[in-house]
């Protein structure tokens, strides 16, 4: 099975614009790593702007 291009273009972007990592290291994680690294900008994300309110 692959992995839709619209889907990982999404990750890498959301990733890199919160960790400023390189292309070439966010595609050379593992998908279950980028989804973590994803999951877990999006908690921050969250819970910094539940903080703001």
């Amino acid at each position: 099975m692959t992995y839709a291009a619209d889907r990982l273009h999404e990750e890498v972007a959301y990733v890199a614009y919160h960790l400023h990592w390189s292309l070439d290291d966010l595609l050379d994680l593992e998908h279950a790593d980028r989804r973590r690294y994803v999951e877990e900008i999006g908690r921050i994300n969250a819970r910094v702007q539940q903080e703001l309110r």
